[in-house]
């Protein structure tokens, strides 16, 4: 089964500016606890959950237990103080919701959503097709989905039940994504009779000069159409792509490996800046919303690191590598630990 069988694909969501007291009015309407934060395009840039809302330090649930306990409270009198927290300009979806956001697209097989669960801790994850939410898997979706799966089964002395099918999904190996490009064959023009170089012309010269500078622009333009095609599938690989435990040890160890050799921060990965919502625009202007643009195996590994690394002082930044044609091209993404 995958993401598309076991989705729910009545989404609500959320726009980056809906005020905190709509959201929360949402999800108590709803019965959710958590909606995806969308752009105008429909595309991902976030989670906002109760736990974004009431705060996941004590200096933030106390800040705003009170908020949260009376924010339905409709007719009765609130604090001056809590309405003038509420109305504030910032008290929208965009300053408390966690991202950059996990997702996966429609095929991506329930073994490793639950495996994405499990490691990145969290309870759901936005599907994707052509880069829109179009519906949520949650644990709930598939201990249901493993539920129907189980009953469907003949029952066997073999069996392990519920929990021996859960376990069969979840240690399902990813499956990597191999693109094969088309064969080429080179035909052999046929031969031509030379031509009796005493009746050529100063014109026949110039033919011959635009003949070449006309090969030589096509020629250009050809590989400039296979390196568009060839990052396209890269970004393409890498919004499916997902970070494995032992991918992410590895990336650790070579971080290690490089300050040992002095070295104050480590490329943890190189993408195009397509791979980005935005075309790498906020990380080119150093905009402080740059991490909500990341997809794929880029917010994978931001996410990561906010988890594992941020808590024991570890920095991530990124920047632009290189500007083919004045435009953004490759970004790196680097894990510093410098003074």
């Amino acid at each position: 089964m995958n993401a598309r069988e076991v989705m729910t694909a009545d989404v609500i969501s959320v726009r980056p500016d809906t005020p905190l007291r709509e959201v929360a009015k949402l999800l108590a309407a709803s019965g959710i606890s958590a909606v995806p934060v969308v752009d105008a395009a429909g595309a991902p840039i976030g989670m906002i959950s109760e736990g974004d809302l009431i705060g996941r330090d004590e200096a933030a649930r106390r800040a705003r237990q009170d908020w949260w306990l009376t924010l339905l409270a409709e007719g009765e009198a609130l604090n001056p103080e809590f309405l003038a927290t509420v109305h504030k300009p910032d008290s929208v979806a965009r300053n408390v919701m966690s991202a950059p956001v996990i997702t996966v697209p429609e095929d991506t097989p329930i073994g490793e959503i639950a495996k994405l669960l499990h490691s990145y801790r969290i309870k759901r994850v936005p599907v994707l097709h052509d880069g829109r939410v179009v519906g949520i898997v949650s644990r709930a979706d598939l201990v249901r989905a493993l539920a129907e799966q189980e009953e469907a089964k003949p029952q066997s002395h073999h069996t392990g039940g519920l929990f021996a099918g859960a376990l069969a999904g979840i240690d399902q190996h990813f499956r990597g994504r191999h693109a094969e490009g088309p064969s080429q064959t080179l035909a052999t023009a046929p031969q031509s009779a030379e031509p009796d170089e005493t009746t050529l012309t100063v014109a026949d010269f110039r033919a011959l000069v635009a003949d070449h500078d006309h090969k030589h622009l096509e020629e250009e333009q050809q590989h400039r159409n296979a390196l568009t095609a060839q990052r396209r599938q890269l970004v393409a690989d890498l919004v499916d792509k997902h970070i494995s435990d032992s991918k992410w040890r590895a990336l650790v160890h070579q971080a290690r490996q490089a300050a040992e050799r002095g070295a104050t921060e480590f490329t943890l990965l190189q993408f195009p800046s397509g791979l980005c919502n935005d075309g790498a625009r906020a990380i080119n202007s150093g905009r402080a919303e740059w991490p909500a643009t990341l997809r794929g195996e880029a917010a994978e590994l931001y996410v990561r690191w906010e988890r594992d690394l941020k808590p024991h002082g570890f920095h991530l930044g990124a920047r632009i590598l290189d500007f083919p044609g004045g435009m953004p091209g490759d970004v790196g993404l680097f894990l510093s630990w410098g003074g």
